[in-house]
């Protein structure tokens, strides 16, 4: 499952990634982001959850290119992901050297306490 939620006045833009990801639930969710991103600022700052993510199908990365463009395009501030268990990295330091021409501040963290704080939540 991808879930995206916002939060405008944290100029916060929450992405979870949960259990099984298929290509086409991201697809979809990929839309859903678009629309969040609509009345989210241009400083948008993204929270990516992989804590309770189980497996993603390998069509998957080309979504989430896409959704390194999009946040690219909309001016993203900040990326904090939150990747407790290394095994369960699938490539996002690859794939955003790919679709980020203009690298956000990224930061890699192992819990959400440790993402809350260095977004300053």
């Amino acid at each position: 499952m991808f879930l995206a939620t916002a939060n405008k006045t944290k100029r916060l833009l929450h992405l979870s990634y949960i259990g099984k990801v298929a290509a086409e639930e991201l697809r979809l969710g990929i839309n859903n982001v678009i629309e969040l991103l609509r009345d989210l600022p241009a400083d948008v700052r993204v929270l990516a959850d992989l804590g309770r993510l189980e497996s993603m199908d390998i069509e998957c990365v080309p979504e989430i290119g896409r959704a390194m463009e999009l946040l690219e395009q909309h001016g993203v501030e900040m990326v904090v992901r939150v990747i407790p268990d290394p095994t369960k990295d699938i490539g996002m330091n690859i794939i955003s050297s790919f679709h980020y021409h203009n690298r956000p501040r990224t930061i890699t963290c192992e819990t959400m306490c440790e993402a809350a704080e260095a977004l300053a939540l």
